[in-house]
């Protein structure tokens, strides 16, 4: 059986990773609330703009902010959403499994986001094209993303949905029907008045040249609500994984700290059988 000292060192340390991942959970649930509020507003805000462009509009197909005359290139480009780093659970884990099930070099072009993910892919002997860091602060400037998405016809996103605080999933959705299907939702709440025509107002330098700036504007909210998506995701699955976490690690202090008082009385116990042993040996002496 071990000391008493040793496994009341343990026990403290144990003690240690019970406040950590206490700390950690406190500060993820804090981050879901403020991540959600960030969603809502992203979400408002594109069906204003949708309602301004979806009346504008000179095609059929949304086209990025493009040029006419501009030639995206035939690759698909997979975009991967991840964490910055680990404490999160599977998930990262699982969003790459997703991408390795569709993933042919030949075919796709590779944009991570996260060290983490770039991590896993490393692993994985997968060679990204593009890497960016997964922003620390509320702001999120994904122009950068757009110069690179706009350069391609197709573009994929893979990415982890918030279900609930003890559901996440990782979806993969083509970008230009994810903002067609958006647009129809929004289609069902904004039907505004005022109706924004060539008849009514003023274009310029060309109705064309406005929808095109639409169009990024619409591509610029549907990029950030990704990450918005994927980070609110992320920090729940932190807060699921820093609750098991904790909850082991209590019950792994409360172990050590019952073996603590078994060893300690059995310290006890056994100091006393000597002293009692030796005491019958001094009385056995003095009695000869």
């Amino acid at each position: 059986m071990r000391r008493p000292l040793e496994i009341k060192a343990e026990e403290a340390s144990v003690r240690s990773v019970v406040s950590l991942t206490s700390a950690l959970e406190s500060l993820s649930s804090m981050q879901i609330a403020k991540t959600k509020n960030k969603v809502l507003i992203s979400n408002q805000f594109f069906d204003e703009v949708w309602n301004i462009y979806k009346q504008i509009r000179v095609d059929v197909l949304f086209n990025f902010g493009r040029a006419p005359e501009e030639k995206p290139i035939e690759k698909e480009l997979l975009i991967l959403i991840t964490a910055k780093a680990g404490l999160s659970g599977d998930i990262d884990q699982r969003l790459i499994r997703k991408f390795l099930e569709r993933y042919d070099e030949a075919k796709h072009d590779v944009l991570v986001i996260g060290y983490h993910g770039a991590l896993k892919l490393k692993q994985a002997h997968v060679d990204y094209t593009y890497y960016f860091d997964l922003p620390e602060n509320d702001y999120i400037n994904v122009d950068p993303l757009m110069d690179i998405t706009r350069k391609y016809a197709r573009s994929r996103i893979f990415y982890q949905n918030y279900v609930s605080l003890a559901q996440q999933t990782i979806e993969d959705v083509d970008l230009s029907e994810v903002v067609s299907s958006k647009g129809r939702v929004a289609d069902l709440d904004t039907v505004g008045d005022d109706v924004v025509s060539e008849k009514t107002y003023i274009f310029e330098p060309s109705s064309y040249a406005v929808a095109a700036y639409l169009e990024n504007s619409i591509l610029r909210l549907t990029i950030s609500q990704f990450i918005y998506d994927s980070r609110l995701a992320q920090v729940a699955s932190r807060f699921k994984a820093m609750s098991a976490a904790k909850e082991r690690s209590i019950e792994n202090a409360n172990e050590l700290h019952v073996e603590y008082n078994r060893a300690k009385r059995t310290q006890v116990d056994t100091r006393l059988k000597e002293s009692l042993a030796g005491l019958k040996k001094i009385r056995a002496g003095g009695a000869a």
